[in-house]
C-alpha cells in the first residue's frame, strides 16, 4: 500500500495523524474548558487569537531558517514545544499563563494543521513521491488527518467519563491536555528518525534571504489572497463554531463530539474527491468551484430556526469547504521552483495564520454583544471575494502536469486533424 511513497513520506503521514487526532478534540473542548475556568467570551477569543498568532510568529521565524537549521531539527523542536504547551494547559488556570502557553506551545484552535509542522511537511512531501502523484499525496495527507481529527472529536466525549470519575468542572478537561503533550512527544520520537533525504538538496547559485527568487510575484499574490481567505475563516474556526453551538443551542461536549466527528469524516471524504476532480478540471477550478457553494450554507447556519437544521447546514458546508486544501497546497508547490518550496510554504502559511489570528477576537466580541450570527455573515462575504479574485488572478497559471496534459491534447488533436 502506498508503495510509491517513500519511508519518510509515510512517517510524515503518521505524525500528521497523531497531531490532528489531538487537534480534533482540542477544537471541541478548548472554548468550553476556558469557559469552565470562568473566562469571558472576549478572553476566550483572545486565547484563540494567541494560539493562532503564536503559530504565525513561529512560522515566520522557521520558514526563514528551517532549511539552514535543518527541516528535521525544526519539526523536532516544535514537537517539544507542543509537549510543553499541553503541559501548561493541563496544570494551570490563570488567564495570562494560558495566553502565553497558547502563544508559545503550538496549541491549535482550528482542528486543522497550522504553522511550522505544515510548512516543513508541505515542502518535504513533494520529494517523497513522483510528480504525477503529488496532488493525490496531498489529498491522502489531508484525508488521513481529517479522519484522525474526526476520531479526536469523538474523544472529546471522554470529558463525561472523567467527570464520572470525580473530576469536577474544568478538571474534567485537563487529562485531554496532558494527552496533547504526550502526542507532542510521540511526534518528536518519529521526527528524529527521518532520513537526511528530507533536507533541502544543495542548489548552485545565489540564495535569497527568504529563499524565493523567480516566483516572488506569484508568491506575494498567493500569500495576500490566502490571507484574505484565512481572515474570513478565522471568524468560523471549529473552536469558535463549537463555542457558538454551546452558546446558541446549549450543546454539551458529548453532542459536540458527535457533530465534529461527522465533520471530520465528511470533509475527509471530500478531500479524496478533490484529488479525483483536480485531475479532470484542474487544481484552480477545483479550489474555486467547490469553495463557493459552501459559503451559501455558511450564511444560512445562524439563520436556522432549529438546532438540527443548523447542524445539518454546518455538515453540508464542511462536506465541500475543505476540498480546496490539498489542491491549494499542491498548486502552490507546483508553481514555484523546488528550492523555493520551504519559504513559499512558510510565507503563504504565515499569511494564513496571521490573518486567522485576528478574527477570533472579533468573533468573541460579537458573541459578547449577543450578535451570534455576525461572524458567519462576515466570513461568507469575504470568502466569496477571495474565490472570485483568485480565479481571475491565476486562471492562466498552470502547474507542470496540467501544461503537459494540455500539450498532449493539442498534439493528439493535431495528429487527428492531419490523419483526416
Amino acid at each position: 500500500m502506498l508503495d510509491w511513497l517513500s519511508v519518510d513520506g509515510k512517517k510524515l503521514l503518521a505524525t500528521r495523524i497523531l497531531r490532528t487526532f489531538a487537534y480534533g478534540y482540542l477544537a471541541v473542548v478548548l472554548g468550553l474548558y476556558l469557559d469552565r475556568l470562568g473566562m469571558s467570551p472576549i478572553e476566550i477569543g483572545l486565547v484563540f487569537t494567541a494560539a493562532i498568532a503564536g503559530s504565525a510568529v513561529m512560522t515566520v521565524f522557521w520558514s526563514i531558517v528551517a532549511d539552514r537549521y535543518g527541516r528535521r531539527r525544526t519539526v523536532a523542536t516544535m514537537a517539544v514545544l507542543m509537549a510543553i504547551g499541553g503541559l501548561i494547559f493541563a496544570v494551570t488556570s490563570g488567564f495570562w499563563l494560558l495566553l502565553v502557553g497558547a502563544f508559545t506551545g503550538t496549541i491549535s484552535a482550528t482542528s486543522s494543521e497550522v504553522g511550522v509542522f505544515q510548512t516543513v511537511e508541505q515542502a518535504v512531501l513533494p520529494q517523497t513521491a513522483p510528480n504525477e502523484r503529488r496532488t493525490w499525496l496531498f489529498a491522502i495527507y489531508n484525508t488521513a488527518a481529517n479522519f484522525a481529527g474526526a476520531l479526536g472529536s469523538l474523544a472529546a466525549a471522554s470529558v463525561g467519563f472523567f467527570a464520572s470519575q470525580g473530576l469536577a468542572g474544568a478538571d474534567a478537561y485537563r487529562p485531554l491536555f496532558a494527552l496533547y503533550g504526550l502526542i507532542g512527544l510521540a511526534n518528536l520520537a518519529i521526527f528524529v528518525t527521518l532520513s537526511d533525504r528530507v533536507e533541502l538538496a544543495r542548489v548552485e547559485g545565489e540564495r535569497r534571504f527568504i529563499g524565493i527568487h523567480r516566483s516572488a510575484g506569484t508568491v506575494a499574490k498567493l500569500a495576500g489572497l490566502f490571507g484574505l481567505d484565512a481572515f474570513a475563516g478565522g471568524f468560523v474556526v471549529p473552536s469558535v463554531v463549537a463555542y457558538w453551538f454551546y452558546l446558541r443551542w446549549g450543546f454539551d461536549p458529548g453532542t459536540l463530539a458527535g457533530i465534529f466527528f461527522w465533520v471530520g469524516i465528511l470533509s475527509g471524504l471530500s478531500l479524496l474527491a478533490a484529488g479525483w476532480l483536480a485531475e479532470r478540471i484542474g487544481l484552480l477550478n477545483t479550489m474555486v468551484f467547490t469553495h463557493l457553494p459552501s459559503q451559501i450554507a455558511l450564511v444560512l447556519i445562524p439563520l436556522a430556526p432549529t438546532a438540527w437544521l443548523a447542524v445539518a447546514l454546518y455538515l453540508a458546508r464542511m462536506s465541500v469547504s475543505q476540498m480546496d486544501v490539498p489542491t491549494r497546497q499542491s498548486y502552490t508547490m507546483a508553481v514555484v521552483d523546488p528550492d523555493e518550496r520551504t519559504a513559499t510554504a512558510g510565507l503563504t502559511n504565515v499569511a494564513r495564520t496571521t490573518a486567522t489570528a485576528v478574527s477570533p477576537t472579533f468573533a468573541g466580541m460579537a458573541f459578547g454583544a449577543a450578535a451570534l450570527g455576525l461572524p458567519f455573515f462576515i466570513a461568507a462575504a469575504l470568502k466569496i471575494v477571495y474565490d472570485v479574485t483568485i480565479y481571475f488572478t491565476f486562471r492562466n497559471v498552470h502547474p507542470p502536469e496540467e501544461r503537459a496534459r494540455q500539450e498532449a491534447r493539442r498534439v493528439a488533436a493535431a495528429a487527428k486533424t492531419t490523419t483526416t
